[in-house]
Formats: C-alpha cells, structure tokens, sequence
C-alpha cells in the first residue's frame, strides 16, 4: 500500500522539472536538476538538463537516496 501511493506521488511529478539530491556510496553525493521522463513498475527515470538519463528504483525513493528539494 505504501509503495503504490509513492508510485502515484512520483507519477505525478513526470514531466516536472525539478532540483534532485542523490545520496550515492561512500559519500558520493550528487545535486542536480532534471525531470522524471518515465515511470515503469519498479524504477523510474530522471533527464538531467545535461541530457544524462539516470534511473532510480522506488526504494531509493523511500530511503531517501533520491530526494526531490523543489
């Protein structure tokens, strides 16, 4: 139940551009700016203005490894 309501709150958001905070390994922190282009059932994939297509699971999400700031 709360994986499908974090599904929907990211759906909601595709197409949307906004700032994103990526908490990788070993420190390895990332802030970048894009939007989330497609959403599949279990990852979802994020455009950077760069044009650098990233992908992230809904568990990242829920671990705030990926963190949406505005």
């Amino acid at each position: 139940m709360y994986l499908e309501s974090i599904k929907k709150e990211i759906i909601h958001e595709l197409n949307h551009f906004h700032t994103f905070f990526y908490r990788g390994m070993r420190n390895q922190n990332e802030k970048f700016e894009g939007r989330i282009i497609q959403c599949f059932p279990s990852i979802f994939i994020i455009e950077t203005v760069d044009g650098v297509i990233k992908s992230f699971s809904y568990s990242d999400y829920i671990i705030k490894n990926i963190i949406i700031i505005s």
